[in-house]
């Protein structure tokens, strides 16, 4: 693949255009993120707790099944331990 890059630009165009893809993605991945930033700041203003707000993110991520199974697990351990 080196030697094809050096010896006819042709790789080394698509290559120049993967980075540039990537470099404008990763701008819009940091903007997406602040603006998810200032979204947070905005539901704290109002009173909500972000951590709060976090778990249910990523509790809304799974589904009903592989929440049931690792709450489950989780009162499992909590029991063990004598904090249930």
């Amino acid at each position: 693949m080196t030697a094809d890059v050096a010896d006819t630009g042709v790789a080394a165009d698509e290559l120049k255009q993967f980075v540039e893809r990537i470099e404008r993605l990763e701008e819009e991945k940091a903007g997406i993120a602040s603006d998810i930033k200032e979204v947070f700041a905005e539901l704290k203003g109002r009173g909500f707790d972000s951590k709060a707000i976090r778990a249910i993110i990523r509790l809304r991520k799974k589904d009903r099944a592989e929440r049931q199974e690792e709450e489950a697990i989780l009162e499992l351990y909590m029991q063990a331990l004598g904090m249930a």
